[in-house]
């Protein structure tokens, strides 16, 4: 027969059992709830690093840009690197023979395009005196003298 009289727990092993349940259990009690914290604190301590702040660059009326601003807007993309056969600015020798067409007719060539370039190097906003301005730009840094249209 056997006996139920007797646990084969000993005593020590009921105490330690019973202080793990107790561990356990108040573990479990705080299971759910949202920690006391210091909403200010928190957000002193979560303030951003940096902040960036957008602006548009005051815009030039069209028809009031002068020949550097178009040139670096439009035309410096090409221009200062020989991309696709186009003369460098202030490379005399391509432009010494081009320069023989005079203001006019380097600007009625830009206008119309030339290899690569299309009409107005893209830019189909110009008017014609600001595509003059540009020309005049570009060109004078190889050497030419023209002068600009006000």
């Amino acid at each position: 027969m056997s006996d139920f009289g007797h646990s084969p727990v000993r005593p020590y092993a009921r105490i330690a059992l019973s202080i793990g349940v107790a561990a356990l259990a108040t573990q479990l009690v705080g299971c759910g709830k949202k920690a006391a914290s210091d909403e200010e604190l928190a957000a002193t301590l979560t303030q951003p690093v940096a902040s960036i702040v957008l602006q548009a660059a005051p815009a030039v009326k069209a028809g009031n840009r002068t020949g550097e601003q178009i040139y670096t807007a439009v035309c410096a993309a090409c221009h200062d690197s020989g991309v696709a056969g186009a003369p460098k600015a202030g490379d005399k020798g391509a432009w010494g023979p081009r320069l023989g067409a005079g203001l006019d007719g380097l600007t009625k060539s830009a206008a119309a395009g030339k290899g690569a370039m299309p009409p107005k190097g893209g830019a189909a906003d110009l008017t014609d005196d600001e595509l003059k301005r540009a020309v005049a730009f570009l060109t004078n840094k190889a050497g030419a003298g023209f002068k600009a249209p006000e």
